[in-house]
């Protein structure tokens, strides 16, 4: 006689492997974003206020971290949360880091600015020209290495608990059907 596959014992070490592995997610993301809030691990970027938008948005605290964490108490939340940190990583991957640089081939005039200097930088893209790495952004020294580094750890991260968080729905209506129909 064939057994069922859909048995309680099953959905549970299933949700137990998934809460691990989003609990663990989470726990790397709000890491990667406390990174990015202190660029070549040097905190005084963030008392001067030179952190960029994507990364003050903290969305790897609390989309990737706080709101995944709570994955174990609502899996609505914990979808929009891993969501929201997907869409905000991939816009900073689009926009580039934030970072002082050089004006002067812009409008002929010597000076140095904080911003964005690969946001409208139409004709490169500054994602796969690693010679705009280091002589675009002059300060922090390794701004694009760790903008493109962290976001995309954040990328990576929110696609897995976005995933994980789908399989764990699935596995609890899996496991409340199921423990429907037994005897």
């Amino acid at each position: 006689m064939l057994s069922s596959p859909c048995t309680p014992a099953r959905s549970r070490t299933c949700s137990r492997i998934l809460g691990l592995s989003l609990g663990t997610a989470a726990l790397f993301a709000a890491g990667a974003n406390m990174a990015l809030l202190c660029p070549n691990w040097d905190v005084t970027y963030l008392l001067r206020g030179l952190i960029g938008k994507h990364a003050m948005l903290g969305t790897g605290l609390w989309g990737g971290g706080l709101m995944v964490l709570t994955a174990l108490l609502s899996s609505g939340l914990a979808l929009l949360g891993a969501l929201i940190c997907f869409v905000t990583s991939g816009a900073a991957l689009k926009d580039g880091p934030f970072c002082m640089f050089d004006t002067s081939s812009f409008n002929q005039t010597q000076a140095w600015k904080y911003g964005y200097p690969f946001k409208d930088l139409h004709s490169r893209n500054y994602l796969y020209d690693r010679l705009l790495w280091n002589s675009v952004c002059l300060e922090p020294s390794t701004a694009v290495v760790w903008h493109v580094s962290l976001f995309s750890a954040l990328l990576c991260i929110s696609l897995l608990q976005l995933l994980l968080v789908v399989a764990h729905v699935i596995n609890s209506l899996l496991g409340l059907f199921c423990s429907l129909c037994e005897k």
